[in-house]
This record gives C-alpha cells, sequence and structure tokens, in this order.
C-alpha cells in the first residue's frame, strides 16, 4: 500500500497518462476503504457490484479528474456513493444490515470477500456497528475516519455543509462509543475499534473481476 498521499498523488498521475501498473496501485490503495464505504450504504450482499460500478466509472473518468490524493478519494466516494443511491432507488429502500445493535456489539462481522486488505474491517464489529447508525451519521463517520477525507471533501461528497458534516461524525461517534463500551463523554474513544485509514505494505486487495474500459482490467488489480 502507498505510505502516503504524495505516492497516491504520483500514482494517479501516472495512471491518467496510461501506467496501468500505476492504476492498480491506485486501485489496492482505495478500493478497501471504499468498499468499506458503499457497504454501510447497500449492505453486504451487494457491495462488492456497486463498487465494480462506481470503480468502472473511475476507471472511464480518470482522465478528467484534477486533484491531488485527498480530492482522488472525495471522487471516488462521490462516484461510489451516487452508483450506491442508484442501486437503493432501484431497490426502494436503504437495506436492513444484520440483526439488532445488541446482537451485533456481541459478536463480530461475517468475514467478506476483499479478504486479507479488509481483515480490519472484516474481523472487527465496528463497520457493522456503523452502518446501524442513521444514514447521515454513518456516512460522516465513514468518510471522515475510514476514508480520511476531511470535513470540507466528506461534505461535497455528501452535499452538505462541513459543520453539518462535523455534527453528524460527532454523534455517530459518540453512538459508537456507547455501544463498544467506551466512554460516551469522549466520542473519539470509538476510534480505537475503527481501523487506520492506511494499510500496512504488501497487503492486495481481491480483485472485483470486471472489465473496464480503456485497456484496464480489474481482475490484474
Amino acid at each position: 500500500m502507498l505510505g502516503d498521499d504524495a505516492e497516491l498523488t504520483a500514482a494517479v498521475f501516472a495512471a491518467q497518462d496510461g501506467d496501468e501498473s500505476a492504476f492498480r496501485t491506485v486501485y489496492r490503495a482505495v478500493h478497501p476503504r471504499l468498499l468499506g464505504y458503499v457497504r454501510t450504504l447497500v449492505g453486504e450482499p451487494d457491495a462488492e457490484d456497486v463498487a465494480s460500478e462506481a470503480w468502472l466509472q473511475i476507471a472511464r473518468d480518470l482522465e478528467r479528474f484534477s486533484g491531488d490524493a485527498d480530492r482522488f478519494r472525495g471522487w471516488a466516494a462521490r462516484i461510489a456513493r451516487n452508483r450506491a443511491l442508484d442501486h437503493i432507488r432501484m431497490r426502494g429502500r436503504r437495506p436492513v444490515i444484520g440483526g439488532d445493535e445488541t446482537e451485533l456489539a456481541g459478536k463480530p462481522a461475517e468475514a467478506d470477500t476483499a479478504d486479507e486488505a479488509m481483515e480490519s474491517l472484516a474481523t472487527g464489529e465496528t463497520m457493522a456497528l456503523i452502518a446501524k447508525l442513521p444514514q447521515d451519521q454513518a456516512e460522516a463517520v465513514v468518510l471522515r475516519v475510514v476514508m480520511g477525507l476531511d470535513a470540507k471533501s466528506a461534505a461535497l461528497t455528501l452535499g452538505k455543509r462541513p459543520g453539518a458534516v462535523r455534527t453528524a461524525a460527532h454523534r455517530g461517534l459518540k453512538r459508537l462509543a456507547e455501544l463498544l463500551g467506551a466512554d460516551p463523554a469522549d466520542p473519539a474513544e470509538a476510534l480505537a475499534g475503527v481501523p487506520p485509514q492506511r494499510e500496512p505494505r504488501g497487503r492486495a486487495a481481491t480483485s472485483v473481476c470486471v472489465t473496464q474500459t480503456r485497456t484496464r482490467t480489474q481482475k490484474d488489480m
């Protein structure tokens, strides 16, 4: 995985010039967290398919993107969110994910298909609990904490003001702290259950196995 934003920025620029290896690097850096975000929106059964659709659009529109690593993560999150909302509209409602909060608090989340790169998300209960928050809080927490977006970028993704995103994230973290047994007076303690933004070097996300436009294929990611 990438060590810092400068590396991701360089990889994005190279991918825009047609470097397929750089695109794979971008994919491996961003996909695990993007998949976690999509999962909070559409649920586990459909997350991989929706994320695949998002990556198809990312690959198709990459040449028109302009910005650094943080802007790219925000841009990718907006694309993923739009694909997820389209999926939800087709089904008519937001999915019910898992059991109730009491049940989730006592057991780990089921393993998911992103394997090693998503190990910390799949084996912890926190992502399952995030999915049980009100949608505005769940999205704010995932975008700020998991995707690593600042309040401005998260607000742009959600179509809200930065202050509203900060408030939603604070309330979501406070509720997570209660569910995880941390001190609700210090919502930051809930972060102990949330995986870090960066993945260790050497970990690779499992391919979403879809054929892309241009010459790239995600099966080689």
